[in-house]
């Protein structure tokens, strides 16, 4: 006798998501009036922006004067990914120079054994290892997009964190929430901040020092929130919620980790010049208004001379940053994917017809319901595309304009973009990395949201607090 077979709803793969939504826009520029904006150049404090005059949207027929035909068909649909990724050149070149840099780094374990030496020189003090951790990780997310690279992290802490008396969720909130709020709370992440500034054509990271308030904010609550329910744990276990699943665990637990090994003199060359490299990163932004190529040259600098201080050869150089390319290529065929939505829809000129019934409808809302309006609208994009860089390349199209149409500071669309992708990846369970520490951790989804819940309506209240602020600010 077969047995049944149960149904198993699967969700498509993003690529196959992007491509289902080039189709959607395709057929709404068959039905969605076509049209545009009178456009003129503003001045502002890092450059000139083009920006969308209000009050001047006005509808053109589908097809033009000499012939160009604005409803997208077949070829246009199977053109779009190309056409995606030539339009997002300059956003890519950086990506893949990113992504080869970072694997350097990753490739000489200088980061790996600068953390396992914090742990070995703290000891038994943990009231301290927890906030150090978290603020090492925290400054990961913001300033270099730490994310898949957490992994092994949760096999490195986890013996230490049941050797002190903690519990599985510890150790997966010391790594991954940090870290993610870190990321949500971006100063200089190219894969979030500055990739969305890039697209809006914002240059300068004129906001840093108020993301960098925003950073010190939430990283405070959420290393309070950690410490205050570690040290709850320690007095009681038995209150832990993964309490009779962690003991299994312990038994389960692989071989200790070796703290006797020291940190090499290369490798703190690597890490000092990772960290010379930020404050450069830093100081070009701010003083210099740099955009993509000079963060590009700046990145790339760092990766050679991490290679050479880490002692790799100039073939090893190479061949790891090659390696890190091929990593990071996911991702930017998610950029180059979702700007090919952004193709079909400019050449189907719709954009503007979009903007101009997205402005109609909030004209008369103060900022908070606008932030509001935004941040509703990236979480539910943030379901289907979880990347930061590739929802960057998706909304930062429409959601920068938008704010121009609204009289609010472009960077409010960057601000929202940063929270609302990075906190619903936090609790989504297609977001990778989540799911992925979550596993490692053997926790389940459901302890998970029953621990955190009320500390991400916090910071989800915060986020928007924020991005408020960010859409007043000049």
């Amino acid at each position: 006798m077969k047995k049944e077979k149960k149904f198993k709803l699967h969700m498509p793969h993003v690529l196959t998501l992007i491509f289902f939504l080039i189709i959607v826009v395709a057929v709404l520029t068959w039905i969605l009036p076509s049209g545009e904006f009178e456009r003129t150049i503003m001045e502002t404090s890092t450059g000139e922006r083009s920006v969308a005059v209000d009050g001047t949207y006005h509808t053109t027929e589908k097809i033009l004067e000499d012939g160009t035909d604005l409803r997208q068909g077949i070829s246009q649909i199977l053109m779009a990914p190309g056409r995606g990724i030539q339009f997002a050149i300059e956003v890519l070149a950086f990506v893949f120079i990113i992504g080869g840099v970072f694997q350097i780094m990753a490739k000489t374990n200088a980061l790996n054994m600068g953390i396992q030496k914090i742990v070995k020189k703290l000891g038994k003090k943990e009231i301290l290892i927890i906030p150090i951790l978290m603020l090492l990780f925290g400054l990961g997310g913001s300033t270099f997009g730490m994310s898949d690279e957490l992994v092994p992290f949760y096999l490195l802490i986890m013996p230490v964190m049941f050797a002190m008396g903690y519990d599985s969720m510890t150790t997966f909130m010391t790594v991954c929430l940090s870290a993610t709020v870190g990321y949500a709370a971006s100063t200089i992440n190219p894969f979030s901040v500055l990739v969305a500034q890039g697209i809006a054509g914002i240059q300068g990271n004129p906001q840093l020092v108020f993301r960098m308030i925003q950073w010190v904010i939430m990283m405070a609550v959420i290393i309070a929130f950690v410490t205050w329910r570690a040290m709850k744990i320690k007095k009681d276990p038995e209150k832990s919620i993964t309490y009779q699943d962690d003991i299994a665990k312990k038994k389960e637990m692989a071989s200790e980790i070796d703290f006797d090994q020291d940190i090499t003199f290369r490798q703190k060359l690597v890490l000092a010049t990772f960290v010379i490299g930020m404050v450069l990163v830093v100081v070009g932004l701010v003083k210099f208004g740099w955009y993509m190529n000079e963060l590009s040259m700046c990145f790339f600098g760092m990766g050679i001379l991490m290679g050479i201080f880490g002692g790799l050869n100039e073939k090893g150089i190479a061949e790891e940053f090659i390696t890190g390319v091929k990593d990071i290529a996911f991702a930017a065929m998610v950029i180059g994917f979702c700007s090919g939505i952004m193709v079909i829809a400019q050449d189907g000129m719709i954009i503007d017809t979009i903007l101009n019934a997205l402005s109609n409808m909030i004209a008369n809302s103060n900022n908070a319901m606008f932030v509001g309006v935004m941040y509703v609208v990236q979480t539910i994009l943030t379901l289907l595309v979880p990347s930061s860089s590739g929802l960057a390349a998706l909304s930062m199209p429409v959601m920068a304009p938008l704010c121009d149409l609204h009289g609010v500071n472009p960077e409010a669309a960057v601000t929202v973009l940063q929270y609302a992708n990075q906190l619903t990846n936090l609790m989504s369970p297609v977001a990778g990395t989540t799911v992925a520490g979550l596993a490692i951790c053997k926790i389940s989804f459901g302890q998970w949201w029953k621990t955190i819940w009320k500390v991400f309506l916090i910071m989800t209240v915060l986020a928007i607090v924020f991005s408020t602020i960010s859409a007043g600010l000049a």
